[in-house]
């Protein structure tokens, strides 16, 4: 009988715990702003108007990229890690935190 209410004690804490670990993954959309600071010298953050890279405001509301792909995370992150177009690739500039929090900022313009 001990046993199997330890089990389910853990298996509460368990449970409990995923919703605190999934949140982790989405983000903190203030530190991807800080992030963000250096791609604005090339993106506009409140204007879709093109600076030397397209505007990204509404960015995850848009059909497509100017890639032609949707702005998925996935395929936002793979912009970000590949460039391309004259944009360089981040994938050794920017650690993975820092890509998740600037795709939650990119999806609050």
């Amino acid at each position: 009988m001990q046993k199997s209410t330890f089990f389910v004690c853990c298996a509460a804490l368990a449970i409990g715990a995923v919703p605190a670990f999934a949140a982790d993954d989405k983000g903190d959309a203030a530190k991807g702003k800080e992030v963000f600071e250096q791609c604005s010298v090339c993106h506009n953050s409140d204007s879709t108007e093109k600076k030397m890279g397209p505007g990204l405001k509404g960015l995850f509301q848009k059909d497509k990229m100017a890639n032609g792909k949707a702005p998925t995370e996935a395929n936002v992150r793979a912009k970000i890690n590949e460039g391309g177009n004259g944009m360089p690739a981040y994938t050794e500039m920017l650690n993975d935190t820092e890509k998740t929090d600037l795709i939650a900022y990119l999806k609050t313009l």
